[in-house]
């Protein structure tokens, strides 16, 4: 690991730094945000609505107020997500990223005025705003990033998203400490502060190249494709990494990217798309959104004091930061496919685990203890495993072609979940009780055998190389063994 660290040069850090500001880093804070100033909002909500028409707003609508201004975030990114590739192909990774984190300033503004004009409508805007540039941004950082790495550190390096996404989860929880601006004066700054992120990438981005693999494949530019690798990755002719482009480019035929219907319609990349709907709706519905909702009342039922437990739920960020970089470790060692089923196989067992020790809580003083440690285990090997892998893997299994139609089906997928899950785990929770982790473990447990038994490996191929191996899938008697050369 040290030998490939010390490949990732000065120049190559940086970039990968300043993308992940305003890409994943952007989208993690964003995310945990809202939790911490939640009473203080509501309280806002329940003052403005009183100060226009006279009287408290009753129960179900304050509900449908919070809930909106909660939902309005993801729903702001899968509008994003929509337009990812018809904003790429029309200005690059690079320009896209800048052009896009110009809406900040807007969010941020809105943000702000939000408390000084009495209303939350503007809570609303803020939020669909600060969604739509994390849902572009997010999708843009996971291609480029997969067209400016090397095919050797390919999985190191996409790795980056993931670790960013859990060290923005782990600055919005201490940004949202009492100590901080967690507190009722400053919750518009607060809830603000992704912007200066999206500031600091839209000022310094422009020093940066081009993808080199946009530049090349759907560019045609060798000479600035081979700048823009000199440039990040130090001095060197990159000959074979020029020649798999060139192969790449070769098999494409100058065919156009594909919108996501021609996506969806080709033959060709079933399996991929089937996988990629699989594991990415697997990540979504694997119980990890339910643990961030429900962990509040796990830590209490623990008998952790209420003022501490905001401290406990920072040590659950903090693991996944660790395991992130755990992850770094391994996948460019062991592959995708063993970190992919195992990691779901573990969490499986860990969501049926953890539905038992909430049956049994009133049984035993120590019941409600194991129900924490399970939390962080199941944290631990999410963090270590899927979500670590998914960067990297969504990039991989698609050509060129098929690749921004791809991060545009897996920013509905992810986008379109994280709305539907907020809506409806409430509901769910009231209807399951303890046993709410149950289904979860069932998804872990389905996709975990489909891992094993389906998915390829990509560790250490091309996108030709991976799209053959996919091509050879035969499931039942059955065969995708359909002239894959027409279309490449």
């Amino acid at each position: 690991m040290s030998r490939l660290l010390f490949q990732v040069r000065g120049k190559a850090l940086l970039f990968i730094i300043v993308l992940s500001l305003g890409g994943s880093f952007h989208m993690g804070s964003n995310v945990t945000l809202i939790s911490s100033p939640a009473p203080f909002i509501k309280s806002f909500i329940n003052s403005s609505w009183t100060e226009r028409y006279g009287e408290a707003p009753g129960e179900k609508t304050a509900t449908l107020i919070w809930s909106t201004i909660v939902s309005s975030f993801p729903f702001g990114g899968l509008f994003g997500s929509i337009n990812v590739r018809w904003i790429t192909n029309h200005l690059g990774r690079k320009r896209a990223m800048i052009w896009n984190n110009a809406i900040s300033f807007v969010a941020l503004g809105t943000m702000i005025a939000s408390r000084f004009a009495n209303s939350f409508e503007m809570i609303m805007l803020s939020r669909f705003l600060f969604g739509f540039i994390s849902g572009i941004n997010t999708s843009i950082h996971c291609l480029y990033l997969g067209d400016s790495s090397p095919k050797k550190i390919r999985g190191m390096v996409s790795l980056t998203v993931a670790l960013f996404s859990s060290s923005g989860k782990l600055f919005g929880q201490f940004m949202g400490l009492s100590e901080i601006l967690g507190r009722e004066a400053w919750w518009n700054i607060l809830l603000g502060i992704p912007a200066f992120f999206s500031i600091i990438q839209m000022v310094t981005l422009p020093f940066f190249p081009e993808a080199p693999r946009y530049l090349l494949i759907e560019k045609g530019n060798t000479e600035e494709c081979k700048k823009a690798l000199q440039f990040l990755w130090g001095p060197g002719d990159y000959k074979l990494e020029i020649e798999e482009m060139l192969v790449e480019q070769a098999a494409l035929r100058g065919e156009r990217s594909k919108t996501l219907l021609e996506l969806l319609r080709d033959q060709n990349v079933r399996w991929q798309i089937c996988s990629l709907v699989i594991i990415q709706e697997a990540m979504e519905f694997c119980g990890i959104s339910a643990l961030n909702l429900h962990s509040y009342s796990i830590f209490q039922e623990a008998g952790i004091p209420v003022d501490k437990i905001r401290y406990v739920t920072m040590g659950v960020g903090l693991s996944e930061v660790l395991n992130n970089i755990t992850c770094g470790l391994l996948i460019d060692r062991v592959g995708r496919k063993v970190l992919l089923w195992l990691g779901f196989g573990i969490m499986a067992v860990i969501m049926a685990l953890m539905t038992l020790t909430l049956e049994l809580k009133d049984y035993s003083f120590w019941i409600p203890h194991s129900t924490v440690a399970l939390v962080f285990l199941f944290v631990i090997f999410y963090r270590g495993g899927p979500a670590g892998v998914m960067p990297s893997l969504n990039h991989e299994i698609f050509i060129q072609s098929y690749r921004s139609a791809a991060f545009v089906l897996m920013g509905i997928l992810l986008w379109g979940s994280f709305t539907v899950l907020g809506f409806i785990f409430p509901f769910l929770l009231v209807t399951l009780k303890s046993f709410i982790f149950l289904p979860f473990s069932c998804v872990c447990l389905a996709t975990s055998l489909y891992i094993f038994f389906i998915l390829p490996e990509t560790k250490g191929k091309t996108p030709l190389e991976i799209s053959e191996e996919f091509r050879k899938i035969r499931v039942c008697g059955s065969s995708t063994d359909m002239d894959l050369e027409t279309k490449l």
